[in-house]
């Protein structure tokens, strides 16, 4: 049990992060997989990760994982980092950038109890090629297992904050934290949390950051930095289309450009910027995902002050079919510079 008090500060900056991070949840994700109980919550996840891992060359990379990643457990905190929210890409950028000694320190004791092999030994000591090769895994499993699906996880963590924003609203932090998981316990000023690790702490003054993950696995997760605020992962339901299977509209144009017109359909507009976050990737593959799609008439995009927002046309409507429609032109995402 991790008892974690907080502060007058810390509870005047409870905050929500504002979306699901790509890299963070990918790694949570492997994890969370190999667990009998969440596998069962997400069969098509699951599947994806199965057939992942049998495919041979096809995802060579990813044998990586299996060896180089605890199957439970606490994580090295790196490997879930408060930056690169924007983008797998950016993400992968910050784990590269951690400095060898906190590695060495953070994967020895992951390893703990783990065989040692010559990977290992290499990854404890902070080699950069052995880093490099992780992150080729973590991009691999992203694309195959996560990306078909992320809108809808995406999706689920929107519907989680506003239930959660609304329980603030109505009935202060008590009723928030109350609400927020079976594993974490509110006695004030202390929040008592299940997680993988057991200790006594103080907040950091910064605040506490949310985040309602349908892949942070059986139980909570907390990351205390110094000088940053908290961060608490806790589990959330799988949403419905994760659980229930497939994707068609995926299999006929692609995973990405799926998700890029599904956030068309629920924001009605968005910039480059929006679409790169809400389908985890960078901002020139949303740019070039975006000509793709509004060559085939399934978009159209029109420069508004520094900003490139995004429309779905009638067609790309009728693609998506009745079960998403378009919230109005008029709404959308804040602007970028990127077209």
């Amino acid at each position: 049990m991790l008892r974690l008090e907080l502060g007058p500060a810390d509870l005047r900056r409870v905050t929500f992060a504002e979306r699901l991070h790509p890299v963070g949840t990918a790694m949570l994700a492997w994890q969370a997989l190999r667990d009998p109980t969440v596998a069962a919550l997400a069969p098509a996840l699951a599947g994806r990760a199965a057939t992942v891992e049998q495919a041979g060359t096809a995802h060579r990379t990813v044998a990586t994982l299996r060896h180089l990643l605890p199957a439970r457990g606490r994580m090295p905190d790196f490997l879930t980092p408060f930056d690169g929210l924007e983008s797998l890409a950016a993400g992968l950028a910050v784990i590269r950038a951690t400095s060898s000694r906190r590695i060495r320190a953070e994967v020895t004791a992951a390893y703990a109890e783990l065989t040692a092999t010559p990977l290992r030994r290499r990854f404890a000591a902070a080699d950069p090629e052995v880093r490099d090769l992780l992150g080729r895994a973590v991009r691999d499993w992203f694309e195959a297992v996560l990306a078909p699906h992320w809108a809808d996880l995406s999706i689920t963590h929107g519907h989680q904050v506003a239930s959660a924003g609304h329980r603030l609203a109505m009935h202060g932090v008590d009723g928030l934290f109350t609400g927020l998981h079976p594993a974490i316990r509110w006695r004030p000023p202390v929040l008592e949390v299940c997680t993988w690790w057991s200790g006594e702490l103080t907040g950091t003054g910064h605040g506490l950051i949310l985040l309602p993950s349908p892949l942070a696995g059986p139980r909570p997760r907390v990351l205390v930095e110094p000088d940053r605020p908290v961060l608490l992962v806790y589990p959330v339901p799988m949403p419905r289309p994760v659980a229930a299977g497939g994707d068609p509209l995926g299999r006929l144009l692609g995973a990405t450009r799926a998700a890029v017109l599904r956030q068309l359909a629920r924001s009605g507009a968005a910039t480059t910027t929006a679409l790169a976050g809400a389908a985890g990737i960078g901002l020139s593959s949303a740019s070039e995902h975006a000509t793709v799609l509004r060559a085939a008439g399934l978009i159209t995009s029109d420069r508004d002050g520094g900003a490139v927002r995004h429309r779905l046309t009638p067609l790309g409507a009728h693609l998506l079919g009745p079960g998403l429609t378009t919230a109005g032109s008029g709404s959308g995402s804040g602007g970028d510079a990127t077209g």
